[in-house]
């Protein structure tokens, strides 16, 4: 063999780790890069946001500029190793860390309720770490549900026993549900609750089962709302959110201050913004939480409509992309997911700039790959590998 032979067959993208790497085959081609591009960007924009919004809150970060920012990226880090997790894990075998996950979620939002828990905002639904780290578990258990309900609607499907999901089974993946809301209730977290509700709802429209259910579903919520409402269940604080979003005038220095102040920040911002660094309302800390529940008034104010409709796209390119994996899937399972993330993300978006502009009741929820908080990063990040695994792990034709 000659040396030139040798060279050729030695490097040869076909031959290579390369060449296996982005074989039109591999793994690696059939990632959703549209997605990912998305998911990267909103995180690279959060950050700056984040960066804008603490840089001078010396209260918060004990003289250190940079203290949300490196936690900020530390969190994305985390998040995309976890999410390239998933997605090393594979599409078919998820389903055996299905028991797994869902009860380490229901031991986490079961510690919250332990000496172990502590409050923030008025929300018992926290675990402090220490070193300026925090847990909030409820996160997690937005996967769980929604892989633990995939689980249980589509196994008699994807067995071929059956082509939609009977009562019974529906029943079952039901009480799956149920349990986590029933202690989040306990702390209370109502936003986690909202954005489960969505969660559960869409994971029944995906699977086929009968629209009874999901129309049941809708009534009994109502009811139970009403009836929460009459009963007085709910925590003074969250009576208020709901009086002021009812009634934006009632108390704009208390309970309403907020939302006013978000919406002059976002008002101020005009066409193009401020500037980056250059708005007023989030240099003069006027917003508070302006770098998790309100971030999105720093986008408005800095960046302006242009940058705050920008943010709204690549959210709503997540959203097409996670769609189009749905109604690519080859299993009842993998569609679930995929539309579960996708009543996951589009809920908890809308709600979070909803009540940022005054259109929805404050409810505490953070804006998706935006707002700064660790274990918001992590479960979005594992949702994003659960969309890329369902993608990756089929098949080239489908």
């Amino acid at each position: 063999m000659s040396a030139h032979t040798f060279a050729v067959r030695r490097f040869s993208p076909e031959k290579s780790t390369f060449g296996k790497l982005f074989a039109r085959d591999s793994l690696v081609r059939r990632m959703d890069w549209i997605l990912l591009l998305a998911t990267v960007l909103l995180c690279a924009i959060g950050t700056m946001l984040v960066y804008s919004a603490t840089r001078n809150r010396t209260a918060l970060t004990h003289g250190d500029h940079y203290y949300f920012l490196i936690r900020h990226v530390m969190n994305a880090g985390i998040g995309f190793a976890l999410a390239a997790g998933v997605m090393a894990i594979g599409h078919h075998r998820m389903r055996s860390v299905v028991p797994f996950f869902y009860a380490l979620a229901i031991l986490g939002i079961l510690a919250v309720l332990s000496p172990l828990g502590s409050t923030v905002n008025g929300a018992h639904s926290w675990i402090v770490i220490g070193g300026g780290f925090s847990l909030q578990p409820s996160e997690f258990v937005k996967v769980a549900i929604i892989i633990g309900m995939a689980m249980v609607l589509s196994a008699r499907v994807d067995a071929g026993d059956r082509i939609h999901p009977d009562n019974r089974t529906v029943l079952q993946a039901l009480g799956l549900a149920v349990v986590p809301i029933l202690i989040i209730m306990l702390m209370p977290d109502l936003g986690s609750i909202m954005v489960l509700a969505a969660i559960i709802l869409g994971a029944l429209l995906a699977s086929g089962s009968d629209n009874r259910w999901v129309f049941g579903l809708m009534l009994a919520g109502v009811a139970g709302s009403l009836t929460v409402w009459k009963l007085g269940i709910l925590s003074k604080y969250q009576v208020d959110r709901f009086a002021a979003f009812a009634n934006p005038a009632l108390d704009p220095s208390g309970v309403g201050y907020n939302t006013s102040q978000a919406r002059i920040a976002i008002g101020s911002g005009g066409l193009l913004g401020k500037g980056l660094f250059h708005g007023s309302q989030t240099t003069g800390q006027f917003v508070p939480e302006q770098q998790t529940d309100f971030v999105f008034s720093v986008a408005g104010e800095e960046l302006g409509f242009v940058g705050a409709a920008f943010i709204i796209a690549l959210i709503g390119v997540i959203l097409w992309r996670a769609c189009a994996i749905a109604r690519s899937a080859t299993d009842l399972y993998g569609t679930i997911v995929a539309a579960g993330v996708v009543a996951w993300f589009a809920f908890q978006s809308f709600e979070n700039i909803g009540m940022t502009l005054g259109i929805m009741p404050v409810a505490g929820i953070p804006l998706p790959f935006v707002s700064y908080g660790g274990s918001s990063m992590f479960a979005n990040c594992i949702a994003i590998g659960m969309l890329q695994s369902v993608r990756m792990h089929r098949p080239m034709s489908a």
